[in-house]
């Protein structure tokens, strides 16, 4: 019995700013609370003597709410709850585990500080809201590029986070009752340090990509004065890792060459296997359960859900793609599932055209932008002035051959759906959808035959 993989739309929203990172809460009180960041450069405006001021970098943090509506319902399942001002976001994670009771959100900004958010009840009819409690800075004239968490897998003994930033420094912070102290930072990439993130299963051992074009590892224990390795298999920006919390020893590495690689931790010197996406790979994200499926935000190339069980059982290849979403208009930069139960059978959506199930995406050609460095891809606009890309076209990626794949679990006869977020710079969008994986009905003997005869007239 195969699978059927279909991706449907439920709601969007105009952030206004660019949006860049979306966040689901991961705890399970609060698994329906949705954290969006947004990044906007404003040029600097003429003075009265003529000079120019300096540009700005602005940004604002969203706090929405999903409620699963019945079908046919007019409800909205999002709504939006609160809006902060803030400098221009980068990155937003949330602690895995609570902390006094509470989720815990960090944020990085383009000031070059991690800020701290405990999300609280409130009088209002939505119930929450989130309450700034701290603010760290990294250092003068920097970007905070990126942060993790080091509770993954659920670990709360010493609650920590890195950081990364664009002088190419990293930062592990240590959390107390209520805020940060700066542990270790240290000059880790020549250019912008773009991400950094702890393995789940060592939290000693950070890891960092840069523009440099190097991956490398850090152990806490032995000083930052060298790293454990360098890698150069990315022949571009680093720009996305993430440790799998479930599969030990996993981790999963995106770049501007428009591949993720996926490695076995204790062995860093060949990856495990090498997909191409047709994009830069902007952001990794391994499902909450099920640890053999990978989401990738691939910049000019949409979103897609990534089949890794062949290469983590060490059979090598690329991994196939189980589904896209390609409703975007722009860079795809933030994505992230929802660890929130949806029950029921898919909605219709009006948002998007039916579309035949696959279990590969094929996207033959595509167009590659070239990436610009650092805080270019932000900075720096990929368009003319009708709004469209400037793209420099090449040959052709070749795409994993189709497989036949099992389902959610080996031993599940179940069908599973997820719900996601995901978000895209210049159009400055926000979308909710959900991804279906159901087993194909088997046919019966009667509508076999029918078939071999051709269509039955009435």
């Amino acid at each position: 019995m195969g699978w059927q993989s279909r991706t449907r739309s439920l709601q969007i929203f105009d952030t206004e700013f660019s949006a860049d990172t979306v966040e689901w809460c991961p705890l399970a009180d609060w698994s329906g609370i949705l954290a969006c960041g947004t990044y906007q450069l404003q040029k600097g405006e003429e003075g009265t003597a003529g000079e120019l001021t300096a540009p700005s970098r602005i940004g604002r943090l969203y706090l929405f709410q999903f409620r699963q509506q019945p079908l046919g319902s007019l409800s909205p399942h999002l709504t939006e709850i609160q809006r902060i001002d803030s400098p221009a976001i980068l990155d937003l994670k949330w602690c895995h585990i609570p902390i006094s009771d509470r989720p815990l959100l960090g944020m990085a900004t383009a000031s070059g500080d991690i800020q701290l958010f405990r999300l609280k009840d409130t009088q209002r009819e939505d119930g929450c809201g989130l309450d700034k409690v701290s603010e760290t800075e990294l250092g003068q004239d920097r970007l905070a590029l990126s942060l993790d968490w080091s509770t993954g897998r659920g670990d709360c003994s010493d609650v920590r986070t890195v950081s990364s930033d664009s002088s190419g420094s990293i930062s592990v912070l240590s959390l107390g009752e209520s805020s940060f102290s700066l542990v270790s930072q240290w000059k880790a990439h020549d250019f912008e340090a773009w991400i950094s993130a702890f393995s789940y299963w060592d939290t000693q051992i950070v890891y960092s990509g840069g523009d440099d074009c190097k991956l490398k590892g850090w152990d806490l224990r032995m000083g930052p004065s060298h790293p454990t390795f360098t890698s150069k298999r990315h022949s571009m920006g680093v720009c996305s890792i993430h440790s799998n919390c479930h599969r030990e020893r996993i981790l999963a590495t995106g770049s501007y060459d428009e591949n993720v690689l996926l490695w076995d931790e204790r062995n860093m010197r060949e990856p495990l296997s090498e997909t191409p996406m047709g994009g830069g790979v902007w952001r990794l994200k391994w499902h909450p359960t099920q640890e053999h499926l990978l989401l990738a935000a691939c910049m000019h190339n949409d979103f897609h859900i990534l089949h890794c069980k062949q290469a983590m059982d060490g059979n090598g290849g690329p991994c196939p793609t189980l589904a896209s979403y390609v409703l975007h208009n722009s860079l795809a930069y933030g994505a992230d599932w929802s660890h929130l139960s949806l029950v029921g059978s898919p909605p219709p959506s009006s948002l998007e055209p039916e579309e035949p199930c696959t279990s590969l995406s094929n996207t033959g050609g595509h167009l590659r932008i070239q990436y610009e460095s650092p805080t270019a891809s932000f900075d720096t606009s990929l368009e003319d002035e009708s709004g469209q890309y400037i793209p420099d076209p090449i040959s052709p990626a070749k795409t994993p051959a189709i497989v036949s794949l099992p389902g959610p679990a080996e031993d599940s006869s179940s069908s599973m759906s997820s719900l996601l977020a995901t978000c895209s710079f210049y159009d400055h969008m926000l979308h909710v959808w959900r991804w279906d994986w159901t087993q194909e009905a088997r046919q019966t003997e009667g509508e076999g035959e029918r078939e071999e005869g051709g269509p039955s007239s009435s």
